[in-house]
């Protein structure tokens, strides 16, 4: 049996204690009213983090991945347009499912490692007014880099292009106001900054999201991942069967947002801030350099490139192997070039810190 893993990559991260234990609660079926209730309080705490009223706001089953699909899928019809922003490996996965469902895509593009302009995908706007979503990754996870989302919604609210958000790595670990910025559709995972275990995606869709799903002229291509499908399974009564729903996920994702809004959502934000400074501050000191500028580097997510002369992967293998800790190889153009480093949920410690610089600056030798 594997001892015990010190999670510091891109994600899973290691779950808070109250959603480890609740993952050895009793199972549920997926129709038992306890457990659509847990669902529903589950909906209620993530309209509290992703600072929301939307109603249909819940738990899609599956990663960030199922979360985007589902927010593509229910929201693009085959020759739709979409504007979509790509300045790392997640902005291109928006394309690479957009373009499988049929869409015609407008990229809209900034080097690796740079934030994207808002001026920039407001002008691809412009020019493709019919377009019907504009995508946009908040937190790149892929670089360490954080977009501007705020400066987007209350342009595009007098158009009839949705805002669609990328909130993978970004909720719960930086400011993210779905409602205040204009966000007509957001996507996240529990595995991150929720400090739960991967297996959950939270969904949320506003009233322009929805009244556009509901005026398709096509099904939506994926069952499974119909956003009103499931609203039908988890909002209306008596509910309509869809899939077997995990309930140990479910609870244990209710436990870790429980912890997270008893610690408060501002203080989350800023204890992430202050430790994701402190593992930049120290790379620093050992040589390593950033890949993103100060002003748009992410704390809960470092890319790193390492000192001169030291081959990232062995290094990284020796963490792992000698230390327990697990950090991230580079993804894309950063393949072998960098690492990526997590300070998320309940890692987002000053012990995380202390515990992965100590460990770094040993295998340096």
């Amino acid at each position: 049996m594997l001892d015990d893993r010190l999670l510091l990559g891109p994600g899973p991260s290691n779950p808070y204690p109250e959603a480890t234990e609740a993952l050895t609660r009793p199972v549920l079926g997926h129709l038992d009213p306890a457990y659509l209730a847990l669902v529903g309080e589950i909906s209620d705490r993530l309209r509290a983090v992703f600072r929301t009223a939307n109603e249909l706001t819940l738990p899609v089953s599956g990663t960030g991945s199922s979360g985007m699909e589902a927010c593509l899928a229910s929201l693009l019809e085959p020759g739709d347009t979409i504007v979509v922003g790509v300045n790392g490996y997640f902005g291109e996965r928006l394309v690479q499912v957009a373009m499988r469902l049929g869409a015609e895509i407008v990229r809209v593009e900034a080097p690796w490692g740079t934030p994207l302009d808002p001026g920039d995908l407001l002008a691809a706007q412009r020019a493709h007014p019919h377009a019907v979503l504009l995508a946009v990754v908040a937190a790149e996870t892929s670089v360490g880099v954080r977009n501007d989302v705020a400066a987007l919604g209350t342009e595009l609210a007098s158009t009839d292009t949705l805002l669609l958000v990328d909130a993978v790595t970004a909720l719960g670990g930086t400011p993210l106001e779905v409602d205040a910025w204009g966000v007509d559709a957001c996507y996240s995972a529990s595995q991150k900054c929720l400090g739960a275990p991967p297996g959950l995606a939270p969904v949320t869709f506003g009233e322009r999201a929805v009244a556009r799903m509901r005026a398709r002229s096509t099904p939506v291509s994926s069952f499974y991942l119909d956003m009103g499908l499931l609203q039908q399974y988890y909002q209306a009564s008596p509910p309509v069967y869809h899939h077997t729903a995990s309930s140990v996920l479910a609870a244990s994702l209710h436990a870790g947002l429980g912890r997270l809004l008893d610690e408060g959502l501002e203080a989350t934000w800023v204890r992430h801030e202050r430790v994701g400074k402190a593992l930049q501050n120290g790379l620093t000191d050992l040589g390593f350099g950033m890949v993103a500028d100060e002003k748009a580097r992410l704390p809960q997510l470092t890319a790193t490139t390492l000192p001169s002369g030291k081959e990232e992967a062995p290094l990284r293998r020796r963490l792992l192997d000698g230390y327990g800790i697990e950090v991230g190889g580079g993804l894309g153009e950063f393949a072998g070039k960098a690492w990526r480093i997590g300070l998320m949920g309940h890692n987002a410690t000053d012990r995380s810190v202390a515990t992965v610089l100590g460990a770094i600056r040993d295998v340096l030798g």
